[in-house]
């Protein structure tokens, strides 16, 4: 008997694609569960049948981390795309994790509310689902402001790998009891449960955007960075733009009422000197990974270097050194970065241990995202996990079949 007359009854199903390949695993078949019982049931029937299991959003980031270890179903989420809730009056919504980002700031943008997450991604593949940002812990150039991904889910519900449909968290912001599994569960790459839908916490959308800028010499990075992210006009994001063989680009960002981000601007622009600008519109990279073509092949090596605030001028150093395009918050300690796919994997893997040595140093840490197969086959793509042990533990506990995702995200697991 066949994958696909095992969960017939079950979901819809479809055939698989060439698109639908997992970082070169192919699945048997794909399966569109339109709801949570859906899904529960879904898992219900892999659980039994030792089915591996992969969850897809729009396939932005399907290739992030390392390839299964096996593929038997990928599961497809924009199905469960669903406004489920706008409470305007708590600042709180919840939708389905099908629910792409775009579409989902449009509907909360006709409340003047937003999600303040920041789709990397942008258009490719029809850009980021909520799911999909909370499974990565997505996060972008207003980090600053709010924090990051984790800091604005407040409620999740699931589905465990033996089918067991759970919540946690709720639909208010002062929520204290219990583990706050939503935490535990962003970021985890889909190896611990499926989501199906997703509160978060929402903001007021500003009257008015600024964007102050700056291109100055590497030797003043430093200085330009820290005066800006202590600044008392308060930006809501500074971000730092490096190409190779350029000067790197600093930009801040100012809301407010008209007049007040206005003032503020200009405040800020004062302060940088004559030959900083201010715009009404952010610059065409902002607020995007630092890839130079949605469809480039081989890839681009894609990582994600963090920290200290003090010590981001030096890891940008490291990373221009090694001729890597790079964007990333220098208000919050994270940056991307990008190396061409036709980087030999010896050149790669060098620059992957320098950078990593420098911002463990530093205080962070170096990832990487995504790499031509060949390339990642020859990487370490997570680097020292001071806490495997206890992760290992925990999956075990969620998914002890290993049947969610194995291999793919940290230590194996």
């Amino acid at each position: 008997m066949t994958t696909t007359d095992l969960l017939a009854d079950v979901c819809e199903l479809a055939e698989p694609a060439a698109s639908d390949s997992v970082d070169g695993i192919a699945p048997r078949v794909v399966a569109r569960p339109a709801s949570t019982q859906e899904t529960s049931a879904l898992l219900r029937a892999c659980h039994e049948q030792d089915l591996a299991v992969v969850v897809r959003g729009h396939g932005s980031k399907l290739a992030w981390g390392r390839p299964p270890e096996r593929l038997d179903v990928l599961l497809d989420t924009t199905r469960m795309d669903e406004l489920v809730e706008h409470s305007r009056g708590d600042l709180v919504a919840t939708a389905g994790a099908g629910m792409p980002l775009a579409r989902l700031q449009e509907r909360l943008g006709q409340g003047r509310h937003q999600l303040v997450v920041d789709d990397l991604v942008g258009g490719t593949l029809g850009g980021s689902t909520l799911g999909g940002a909370v499974a990565t812990n997505l996060a972008g150039p207003r980090r600053m402001w709010v924090g990051s991904t984790s800091d604005v889910v407040i409620g999740v519900r699931f589905v465990r790998a033996d089918g067991t449909v759970a919540k946690a968290g709720g639909k208010v912001v002062k929520n204290v009891a219990g583990y706050d599994l939503s935490k535990l569960l962003t970021g985890s790459f889909g190896t611990l449960a499926v989501l199906t839908e997703v509160t978060v916490r929402l903001h007021p959308v500003p009257q008015a955007s600024l964007w102050v800028g700056l291109t100055t010499p590497a030797d003043h990075l430093a200085g330009v960075v820290a005066g800006l992210v202590s600044s008392q006009l308060v930006p809501h994001a500074v971000e730092v733009h490096v190409v190779p063989d350029q000067d790197p680009v600093v930009v801040a960002l100012v809301t407010g009422t008209p007049d007040g981000a206005a003032a503020r601007a200009e405040a800020l622009a004062a302060g940088l000197g004559e030959q900083a600008w201010v715009a009404d519109e952010a610059p065409s990279w902002w607020g995007r990974l630092p890839t130079t073509g949605e469809a480039e092949e081989p890839r681009p090596l894609l990582l994600r270097a963090t920290a200290r605030l003090s010590g981001i001028p030096q890891l940008v150093g490291e990373l221009s050194r090694h001729g890597a395009s790079l964007t990333g918050s220098a208000g919050a300690g994270v940056l991307h970065a990008s190396l061409p796919g036709t980087t030999a994997p010896e050149a790669a893997a060098a620059a992957v241990e320098a950078v990593r040595r420098t911002s463990t140093a530093l205080g962070g840490s170096t990832v990487v995202l995504d790499a031509a197969p060949g390339t990642k086959r020859t990487l370490d793509s997570w680097g020292p996990v001071p806490a495997l042990d206890l992760m290992r533990r925990v999956k075990a506990e969620f998914d002890p079949g290993r049947i969610l995702a194995p291999g793919r995200f940290v230590g194996g697991l």
